[in-house]
Formats: C-alpha cells, sequence, structure tokens
C-alpha cells in the first residue's frame, strides 16, 4: 500500500529528528558522491526538476517545478513531490509533500554540519547564541528553528532590502542599508543567508573568527551570497566538492578569484564519517545546494514515523 504522506505529516518528523537522520547517514558510509546529478528540464513558465538517490535499501525521486511568475499570482514559486520506493522490491511505498521535505531537510543539512560547532559556541556562550538571519522566507525562518532546536538561541535579527515588520521567530527586522546591521553581524555567533539575491549581501570581512555561516540562497554558478573576502579566509565545508565546483557560486567564484584552493574544500562525509578536524580560529563556512541523498534520507525518516517501512 502506498501512503500518503502530507506537509503537516512530513514536517512532524521534527528538526532534531531530521538533523539526526542525515549525520546518521554520513556516519554510517553514505557516499554523496554517489548522487545522480539532478535534471535541470527548461519549461515554458519555469524549470522542471528531477532529483532520484538510492540508498540504505531505498530508491526515491523528487520533481519539483519553479515558476518565478507565480508570486505575481499569489502561488508557490517552487512546488515539489516526493515518491519513495522500497529498493528490494521497487514498489512505491509512500508520496510525500516536496515542499514540505525540502523545508525540513535544507536547515537539518546545514545544523548537522556543523552542529558540534554550534555545541561548542553555546558552551561558551550561556546566554545562547545570536543568530543573524538574511532573508525572511521560509528557509530562513525553517534555519532559525532548526539551530534553536539544538542549542540556546538569545536574540535573533532578520534582515532584507527594506526592512519591516519582525517576523514571529525574530527580535527585530532590519533594512540591508540600516547602519545597525554591521554591528549585528560583528557581534553573530551565526550568520544564515537564504536569499534570491545574485550578489554577496554582506562585508565577510565583519565576520568573526569563531562564527559559522550557513550559506543556503544560492545554486548557480554565477550566483553568490558571500564575498570572496569571508570564503577565502573560512574553513568551507560543503556536501559534496563536485556539485560545489559546479553549482556553488559562493565557491565557484572564490576559487576564480584565486581567493580559495578548491583542495581545501572539507565535505560532509569527511566531516561526519571521517572525523575530519575544523579549525576553531577561522569561520565555519557551510555551503549547501541541495542534493537527493538528502531528501531520500528525511523522506525515509518521515516515512518510518509515520508507521511505514523498516525499523
Amino acid at each position: 500500500m502506498t501512503v500518503m504522506l502530507d506537509a503537516e505529516d512530513v514536517l512532524a518528523l521534527g528538526p532534531v529528528a531530521a538533523v539526526a537522520a542525515i549525520r546518521d547517514a554520513l556516519a554510517g558510509g553514505l557516499d554523496p558522491d554517489g548522487d545522480v546529478p539532478r535534471a535541470v528540464l527548461p519549461l515554458a513558465n519555469g524549470q522542471g526538476l528531477l532529483m532520484p538517490a538510492e540508498a540504505g535499501g531505498w530508491f526515491g525521486v523528487k520533481v519539483a517545478t519553479v515558476a518565478p511568475g507565480n508570486a505575481a499570482r499569489g502561488l508557490r514559486r517552487i512546488n515539489a513531490t516526493y515518491l519513495l520506493h522500497d529498493s528490494a522490491t521497487l514498489t512505491p511505498v509512500a508520496i510525500l509533500d516536496g515542499v514540505a521535505l525540502t523545508t525540513l531537510r535544507t536547515p537539518a543539512v546545514a545544523v548537522a554540519a556543523c552542529l558540534d560547532r554550534l555545541r561548542a559556541l553555546a558552551d561558551s556562550s550561556p546566554r545562547g547564541l545570536r543568530l543573524v538571519v538574511f532573508g525572511t522566507g521560509p528557509q530562513g525562518e525553517g534555519h532559525v528553528h532548526t539551530v534553536r532546536a539544538h542549542v540556546p538561541v538569545a536574540d535573533v535579527t532578520a534582515v532584507t532590502r527594506r526592512g519591516g515588520a519582525a517576523p514571529a521567530w525574530a527580535d527585530r527586522h532590519l533594512a540591508a542599508d540600516d547602519a545597525a546591521v554591521a554591528g549585528r553581524v560583528r557581534g553573530a555567533d551565526v550568520v544564515v543567508t537564504a536569499t534570491s539575491a545574485r550578489e554577496p549581501v554582506l562585508d565577510g570581512r565583519l565576520v568573526r573568527d569563531r562564527a559559522v555561516v550557513l550559506a543556503v540562497g544560492s545554486h548557480e554558478p554565477s550566483v553568490r551570497e558571500l564575498d570572496g573576502a569571508l570564503v577565502g579566509r573560512a574553513t568551507v565545508v560543503v556536501e559534496s566538492r563536485d556539485v560545489a565546483l559546479r553549482e556553488a557560486g559562493d565557491v565557484v567564484l572564490a576559487v576564480r578569484e584565486g581567493l580559495l584552493d578548491p583542495g581545501s574544500l572539507v565535505t560532509m562525509a569527511e566531516l561526519l564519517g571521517r572525523g575530519a578536524a575544523v579549525r576553531a580560529d577561522r569561520p565555519m563556512v557551510v555551503k549547501t545546494s541541495g542534493m537527493a541523498w538528502e531528501d531520500l534520507v528525511v523522506a525515509v525518516a518521515a516515512y518510518r514515523r509515520g508507521g511505514g517501512g523498516r525499523t
């Protein structure tokens, strides 16, 4: 029987279990470089994306669409559906809401990569961590909730082009050109960039050496949210070197500028599966692009939580 998991069912997994699923998969030897590259199909009114993956006895595929014109229609820009199969029989076992799955897994991946660093920061910040979040969309909110689910958070500043009323998950909402933004970035333990910007959204020289930066907005080689000044002095953690050097403008452009050695990139598998060390005296940048194995791992966890599948 094929189970239907709607958005509420998927999100019920929660950020703690989603992060644990990602970390457990990598610690267990899952190889992100075994992923099949996503297929991007040009469509009349946007793009279609196919993201298949097989691991751990499961096969799944996400079918997503990106329609830039939907915002003017009051509709979602991105829509997605996920189909999960048992690898042994290749029979479908679940259909999941793909938008909810993406909303949950994207911050889970970023936090999974830096959780040890976040905990170390929290140990030295008894009042909680200070966050600055560029972007007030679902991913900005999702990253705050996922960080908060794992470590105490004292203060959250949201930053957008125009500013405005503070969202429920932030203490304040500043315009990007507000002079107060620089001070907030200087004092931040965690900076999240979850925007549609095509050029850097902050001065990387402001980020302190102990900070964590979670960069999730850009996934095109010519688009960046972070400048070379920050990427060049940070330890940069990526899901896959090949994917980062193909899709992540924050990485690609810094390499092109001669500010980042591609050989210095640290993969999540090296960090969580092989115990690679990350220097504490440099910013830690986690640059994610989104990969199919991540959807699969979190989809399986959501399916099992809902009472299906093997234990």
